[in-house]
């Protein structure tokens, strides 16, 4: 998909040093701001980030015979006087405008996804759903914020017969300027937790953040959220004027359910199996758990608004990506994989579904970051949730501040050891643990837990 003269100069303004028999002959392949694989006919965007200057990289573009480049103002010395250069106050900003230069030349579906916890897991599954479509193109790993998204755009193909967003953020705006230069078809917000609590204050401050994601959706589009959050339809009201979907996923003994007459589009779950009952179709998925089948009904929701047909059974095998929905067989018990990341809700649904395993299970527990002055709380939350069920023992890792802390508060609970060291993880779980027996291994980022695995017994 090529960029003409005329449509960049539209979005960037007039062209400097080009001579006007040159003109015609101008257009690029590709937008770019990597010089490692830039190619001829790229136009390369000299992007300033927290590690890197684009700018830097200059004579290593222009080496490669590039034809043009998107500089900020200030830095026209670093470029040959008779080079082409477009001139910008905000490379960045110009980087997300040809994003959405690009958006609007692609003739596909583009799906938005946001929320505290899920996002990943739905993303990819939507894309397993859209499969039936064709080739899909899916925000790689986490390229969820304004330079991943805009690369995820840019990077879509022709050939391509969907687009998958996922939106992330770390304070109010963020998600709008993704949905801006992104003018979403279908919106997803799979639900409003607790993550980031510290850095935007209250949950009503996330709601209004994820909510953020339908400012620039398609008018003829559609907002698909959870059912029985009020305060999320309340705030999306003030946002999105537009349709939504209410979605709602109950245990298969309250199929009854099905016979109300309301908006919410419902789904039953049969964990004995791993199967879901939405509407006249049963689907069979992969991954294990009641929050991954909620996570499903919103790729059905997004499928079915596409106009995707469903035969009455489907099977879905769906890609895991490391750190989450991973089962790993080590020399004596199963491990439960979920140390990509923690919140207090995904927390909380990795331990009900570590519970419904047979035999004895421990839990290998990082503390969660991003809580503010209500981290204290919620860990004692998660604290009480695990004493009282049947999980053997927990090891939890918290940084040396906060060990005095909760060593204090879990000195009567026989089941805990507070420790400050990942190392002194695997000697500790290898001790107590028996052929058979089920870890659970989930917390946040900071610990890479995942470092861990291959020294349990």
């Amino acid at each position: 998909m090529e960029f003409s003269l005329s449509e960049l100069s539209n979005v960037l303004g007039d062209i400097k040093n080009l001579s006007v028999g040159k003109r015609d002959l101008f257009y690029f392949k590709n937008i770019s701001i990597d010089s490692r694989t830039l190619l001829k006919n790229d136009l390369f965007i000299a992007i300033k980030g927290k590690n890197f200057d684009g700018h830097s990289f200059l004579p290593d573009v222009l080496d490669k015979g590039v034809k043009s480049v998107v500089i900020k103002k200030g830095m026209q010395s670093l470029l040959p006087s008779n080079f082409p250069y477009w001139v910008v106050n905000d490379t960045l900003e110009a980087f997300q405008k040809l994003a959405l230069l690009k958006r609007k030349k692609l003739n596909i579906p583009v799906v938005a996804i946001t929320g505290s916890v899920g996002k990943t897991t739905t993303k990819e599954m939507i894309g397993g759903v859209l499969n039936k479509l064709g080739r899909i193109k899916l925000s790689h790993a986490n390229f969820n914020n304004e330079i991943g998204v805009g690369l995820t755009i840019l990077a879509t193909d022709i050939e391509d017969k969907a687009l998958v967003l996922e939106m992330g953020m770390r304070g109010l705006g963020q998600i709008e300027n993704l949905s801006r230069y992104s003018e979403p078809d279908i919106a997803v917000i799979t639900n409003i937790g607790t993550a980031h609590i510290g850095l935007l204050g209250s949950k009503k401050n996330i709601t209004y953040a994820k909510c953020e994601i339908s400012k620039f959706l398609n008018p003829e589009g559609v907002v698909i959220i959870p059912a029985n959050d009020l305060f999320l339809e309340k705030t999306l009201k003030e946002f999105w004027k537009g349709r939504v979907i209410k979605v709602k996923l109950l245990n298969i003994e309250n199929q009854n359910e099905s016979f109300k007459k309301d908006d919410n589009l419902r789904g039953f779950y049969n964990p004995s199996n791993k199967t879901i009952l939405i509407e006249e179709n049963i689907f069979e998925i992969s991954l294990e758990g009641f929050h991954n089948a909620s996570n499903f009904l919103f790729a059905y929701a997004v499928a079915k608004e596409i106009g995707i047909d469903f035969a009455s059974f489907n099977k879905f095998d769906f890609a895991i990506l490391g750190g989450r929905n991973k089962i790993l067989k080590s020399v004596k018990t199963t491990i439960y994989d979920e140390s990509y990341n923690a919140s207090p809700e995904s927390v909380k649904a990795c331990i009900k579904n570590l519970i419904e395993k047979p035999r004895n299970k421990f839990f290998i527990f990082g503390s969660m970051q991003e809580l503010g002055e209500e981290s204290e709380k919620y860990h004692k939350e998660i604290f009480n949730l695990i004493n009282n069920s049947d999980i053997e023992k927990c090891l939890f890792i918290c940084d040396k501040k906060n060990e005095r802390i909760y060593t204090k508060y879990l000195k009567d609970k026989k089941k805990f050891i507070v420790l400050n060291n990942i190392k002194d993880v695997p000697k500790e779980i290898n001790k107590s643990t028996k052929e058979g027996d089920s870890i659970l291994i989930k917390g946040s980022r900071c610990w890479q837990l995942e470092k861990i695995i291959e020294l349990i017994n």
